[in-house]
This record gives structure tokens, C-alpha cells and sequence, in this order.
């Protein structure tokens, strides 16, 4: 059995730092925190590697950019149950929106992100770290999940539109230029 051997360019390392980059920056300082509520647009950054390169590069996206964007700019403890949900809800992107996005497919994903990773694993994440009742945060999660979902949904359904199909011309990530 032949091993498949995946090769990563230079040109998607440095879309992959970059996209790191606009994740710490959306995530840290353009996003409304509370302690267990979180509103905010830094789903773009691993909505973009998912859509140009794939379910894995975005699942790295979005961890990479949850350890360091914890590291250089703590909101609370670092806990990697966190991190594991920026994967999967990378990994859900990337399987929902790689090579053929569509409008049903980004709500779907958006669904997913949004009721079963946010708001039951999410919760749960809190509910261990701050030892909160799992019950009691599920109102106000419940909120910012139909909310989060809306706004993701709107987002990637207008990028997509308008910028993402500019952005996969450009970059023709994954295609070496020899």
C-alpha cells in the first residue's frame, strides 16, 4: 500500500500564517467577550483556508491561531478543550466548504459550528473550567449561537459572492507555480 505523501507549498504556509494572523486579530480585538458569551467575525479567517485549501489547513488554522492568540493575549486560563473545538470547527468548515461551496452547504456547516460544537461542547467546556451548571449557561449560549449562526451564515453567503471566488483565483492554493 503506497503512502500518500502531502506537500504543502510555501505559498500555502504563508496564506496559512497569514490567516493565523487575521484569526488573532479578529478573535482578540475586534469580538464581544464576556466570560462565557463570545460574539464576533474570526470564523472568517478558517472559513477562508477551509474554502482555498481544505478540512486540514483549516482545522490548523484555527488551533494554531487559538494556542498562540491564548498565549499572547489571555482572556482566561488556557484550556485545550477550546483548541479542540477551534479544530473541529475548522475540520466542519473545510468538509462543508472545500472546492465546492454553496449556500446550503455554508448553513449547514454554520449549523453544525454553531448548535452542536458551540453550544452543547462549548458549554460543556465551560461548565468543567468555571464548574457553572451545564443547565443554567444553556439560555444564554442558546442566544449567542442563533445569533452567531445568522451572522456566520450572512458572512460567508456575501464573501462567498463577492470575494472568496476573487481570492481562490488568485492564490490557486495548492497548485505549485513552476
Amino acid at each position: 500500500m503506497k503512502e500518500k505523501k502531502i506537500r504543502i507549498s510555501v505559498r500555502d504556509i504563508t496564506l496559512m500564517a497569514m490567516l493565523i494572523a487575521i484569526e488573532i486579530v479578529l478573535s482578540r480585538f475586534c469580538s464581544i467577550q464576556a466570560w462565557n458569551v463570545k460574539i464576533g467575525f474570526a470564523f472568517i479567517a478558517p472559513v477562508t483556508a477551509a474554502i482555498l485549501m481544505g478540512p486540514a489547513q483549516a482545522a490548523v488554522v484555527a488551533g494554531v491561531a487559538d494556542v498562540l492568540g491564548t498565549l499572547m493575549f489571555p482572556i482566561g486560563p488556557y484550556f485545550p478543550g477550546f483548541t479542540l473545538n477551534s479544530c473541529l470547527n475548522g475540520l466542519v468548515w473545510g468538509l462543508f466548504l472545500h472546492k465546492k461551496p454553496s449556500i446550503p452547504k455554508a448553513a449547514i456547516a454554520a449549523g453544525i459550528n454553531q448548535f452542536i460544537i458551540g453550544l452543547f461542547i462549548t458549554t460543556f467546556w465551560i461548565s468543567v473550567l468555571y464548574g457553572s451548571p451545564y443547565l443554567s449557561l444553556l439560555p444564554v449560549r442558546l442566544t449567542q449561537a442563533c445569533i452567531l449562526f445568522v451572522a456566520q451564515f450572512v458572512t460567508i453567503s456575501v464573501l462567498q459572492e463577492v470575494l472568496f471566488k476573487r481570492i481562490k483565483g488568485i492564490f490557486q492554493v495548492g497548485v505549485s507555480a513552476q
